[in-house]
């Protein structure tokens, strides 16, 4: 039986290239020889994770093993979990091996807000969602959001104010679910969130470790398709050390963004600027140097219309 014994050859190697691959990585490797190990063609997979709810084109799954691109959106991240059940390995195997980047990578990445971290935070901030019975689709379409962050004297970051405009693209949505994702070392059973108008506070859901607080708010009505709505909140901080910048990321595109950074008089950046990523693992482009306005010491950037990515500013203390 030689060509039994063949196949059986190819199945040991397939299986040992599989098990070194998830101790040591990289992702892609790790994901390629899952794959190889179970013998599925792509069609197959993208197929099994439309199963699962999720989709996944096959040119993206053939771009994840060869490396040249990294999943980040929290679909794509959405995918990766289920992917380690269609494919039989361990939890967290290829999510750990996603959030495990070289030195170089890493310096073209914000101080403050790690690759990893914020991996790690879109899988929580998943699970928080799920418990609060939010789908990933919340109805609504953003066409405008204005955002007033405040850095206190300490030079922390002690709450923010958004201003939301919207419109429902399907009937019945009566709520939204507001995050905060807060810089390192943050305590978010300290924070708390405000309902300033238009709505109320629902339930609150927080993970202490990664410092996501995701809160219900709840709307007075039920719109349907086609409506607009306004609705502002606030969140309270305060809680972490010295704050370094504030990003905010979009899944998909949408109308205008409005970003406003005030400082405390008694604690001044020397420098500030705003910059754009395509996603959390790419490096920064985009840089623009923004001046301090005299009276309100306060900075601010204005995005037309988003696009799926990361937007932000930075400052420098000294």
């Amino acid at each position: 039986m030689p060509h039994a014994t063949q196949h059986a050859d190819v199945a040991t190697v397939a299986t040992a290239e599989l098990d070194t691959a998830l101790r040591g990585g990289p992702f892609h490797v790790a994901l390629r020889a899952a794959i190889a190990a179970r013998g599925l063609p792509l069609q197959r997979v993208q197929h099994h994770l439309s199963r699962y709810g999720v989709k996944v084109g096959v040119t993206s799954l053939s771009y994840w093993q060869q490396g040249a691109r990294r999943p980040q959106r929290p679909e794509s991240l959405r995918a990766v979990r289920a992917l380690e059940e269609i494919l039989q390995l361990p939890e967290e195997s290829l999510i750990r091996l996603l959030a495990e980047t070289d030195e170089r990578s890493a310096e073209q990445r914000p101080a403050s807000r790690t690759y990893r971290s914020l991996v790690a935070a879109s899988g929580v901030l998943e699970r928080l969602l799920a418990e609060l019975d939010s789908p990933l689709d919340s109805g609504l379409h953003a066409l405008g959001h204005h955002e007033r962050v405040r850095i206190g004297a300490r030079r922390e970051l002690l709450g923010r104010e958004s201003h939301h405009i919207v419109r429902a693209h399907r009937d019945g949505v009566d709520r939204f679910m507001a995050v905060h994702h807060g810089d390192p070392g943050c305590a978010p059973e300290r924070m708390a969130v405000h309902a300033l108008e238009n709505c109320r506070m629902g339930r609150v859901r927080l993970h202490h470790d990664t410092g996501v607080l995701v809160a219900e708010l709840l709307f007075d009505t039920r719109l349907r398709a086609g409506d607009t709505f306004l609705f502002r909140y606030a969140v309270e901080d305060g809680t972490a050390g010295v704050s370094r910048e504030y990003v905010r990321g979009f899944g998909a595109a949408g109308g205008q963004y409005a970003l406003q950074v005030g400082f405390d008089q008694r604690a001044l950046p020397v420098r500030c600027h705003r910059f754009t990523q395509h996603s959390a693992a790419a490096p920064r482009s985009g840089r623009q140097e923004l001046a301090l306005s005299g009276r309100h010491h306060s900075v601010h950037l204005v995005e037309p219309r988003v696009r799926s990515g990361i937007v932000g500013i930075g400052w420098d203390w000294e």
